[in-house]
């Protein structure tokens, strides 16, 4: 980020403002050692109350190290709690943009609880049932399919009458196993 200040003689002076991870580093050019005071009130008064802003979704996902699409499921399955949308035009854009943004205190609690890595682990285990649910409903088309689908995985009971549609059921009959 940088800035500029005028001076009273109607000079402008380059100011360069750099913020990175929480530090702040103003660099002045020479002789500009009476901007200091007014360069730190403008930034003293811009991050007055800077907790309290709502967090943009960039900025959770780099406070979280998360994706857009973790951030995305995990706000419509209500794990990250929206505080509201906002809404925006960009320069250049004919229409409006809206986005959610978060609360930072919430933000804060699912970093420190480390929620992330809960969450990622739930997905994972989810992905693992559905993926598993998945061949097993297609190993049963395909048996269906080539004829060896069984009456109970056709959607019907097991009944007295379905016992004969199975193949091979006479020699559990046989066997004494049915009675």
């Amino acid at each position: 980020m940088a800035g500029e200040a005028e001076r009273d003689d109607g000079g402008v002076r380059r100011l360069q403002l750099h913020i990175e991870s929480h530090v702040l580093t103003l660099r002045l050019s020479e002789g500009a050692e009476n901007d200091v005071q007014v360069v730190f009130g403008i930034v003293s008064k811009a991050l007055q109350n800077i907790e309290d802003l709502p967090v943009i979704p960039r900025e959770i996902e780099d406070i979280l190290t998360i994706s857009t699409a973790e951030r995305h499921r995990w706000l419509k399955d209500g794990r990250l709690q929206s505080a509201g949308t906002k809404t925006v035009k960009l320069r250049g854009r004919a229409r409006n943009i809206t986005f959610h943004v978060f609360d930072p205190q919430h933000v804060e609690d699912v970093r420190d609880r480390d929620l992330v890595t809960v969450w990622r682990e739930q997905d994972a285990a989810t992905a693992a049932d559905n993926r598993r649910r998945a061949a097993g409903k297609a190993a049963m088309k395909r048996a269906q399919r080539s004829g060896r689908g069984t009456a109970a995985s056709v959607g019907h009971g097991p009944d007295e009458n379905s016992h004969s549609s199975l193949r091979g059921w006479e020699d559990f009959e046989n066997d004494g196993l049915l009675h």
